[in-house]
């Protein structure tokens, strides 16, 4: 299954995340192509990922035959208040400067000339947009613009800034990245813009933000009704309402079953439930 934002660029329904992967990067990233994950998110962010290592396992996959354009590969520009002193860019430089120091790193990381998709990993300001978001942004609209990448989204985002962004931007965004919490609704907020502007919703920490709800009585017995995991649930829930799910699972039978929550369809009820089961 393959969802499309309003640029009408496709994208697999679901997603392999990288974070916190450390020196296994490489193997897991071969295990969940193997397992039949086609989407790889990463980030130029040394503190948490190794970008590098990712594009090991892509150099790998090429000499099995699995060619690049077969693989839907997103990564990050990460700002300095995310970033360690290893910076991919020069941190003294401007920030249109610091974008695309950022972005030729990642292709060089990845053994690539062009991204699927380029995410600003979160806004330089609490509230609001302030002037370096929209500097930064530019600077990620005109490589969209290149033609280098061919979808671009912002992590981490209120649904506030999303609102803002959608309003003054060229280019909108065609992905948003965020920590799905069951209990502020699924996020539903920012989803809510995510489905009028016909951007496409990634959700991550569906599992280790809400385990809670894995625990729930009436999330169990869907489970068992439909004899499968209360992970596969919540992911098929996920889908369900529109989301593009995202897991970082280090088991390759958990990769598998993940892959397979779309073969089983949550009744409106269940929806529903799960909907309202951690507020």
């Amino acid at each position: 299954m393959t969802l499309k934002a309003y640029n009408n660029v496709p994208l697999p329904s679901w997603m392999y995340g990288t974070a916190w992967k450390k020196e296994a990067t490489t193997r897991l990233v071969l295990q969940a192509v193997a397992a039949g994950f086609t989407a790889i998110d990463t980030a130029n962010q040394l503190i948490h990922y190794q970008e590098a290592l990712v594009g090991e396992a892509l150099l790998a996959l090429a000499q099995q035959g699995i060619r690049r354009e077969s693989l839907f590969l997103q990564t990050k520009f990460t700002p300095v208040n995310g970033q360690d002193h290893r910076t991919p860019y020069d941190a003294n430089a401007n920030l249109a400067t610091q974008v695309t120091q950022s972005f030729a790193s990642s292709l060089s990381h990845l053994h690539t000339d062009y991204l699927d998709s380029y995410v600003l990993h979160g806004p330089y300001s609490r509230y609001g947009l302030g002037a370096e978001d929209w500097e930064v942004w530019a600077a990620i609209e005109g490589l969209y613009q290149s033609g280098k990448i061919k979808m671009i989204g912002i992590s981490n985002v209120t649904a506030e800034q999303l609102a803002l962004l959608c309003e003054r931007a060229t280019h909108k965004p065609m992905v948003v990245q965020n920590r799905c919490y069951a209990a502020l609704g699924w996020d539903r907020e920012v989803r809510e813009i995510c489905r009028t502007h016909g951007i496409i919703y990634q959700g991550f920490s569906l599992l280790t933000a809400n385990r809670g709800v894995l625990v729930e009585p009436e999330v169990r017995a869907i489970a068992q009704r439909f004899k499968t995991g209360v992970a596969q649930v919540i992911f098929r829930f996920a889908m369900q309402i529109g989301m593009l799910p995202l897991t970082g699972t280090t088991n390759p039978q958990h990769m598998k079953d993940d892959l397979a929550a779309d073969q089983f369809t949550l009744a409106p009820e269940d929806l529903q439930r799960i909907e309202t089961v951690g507020q």
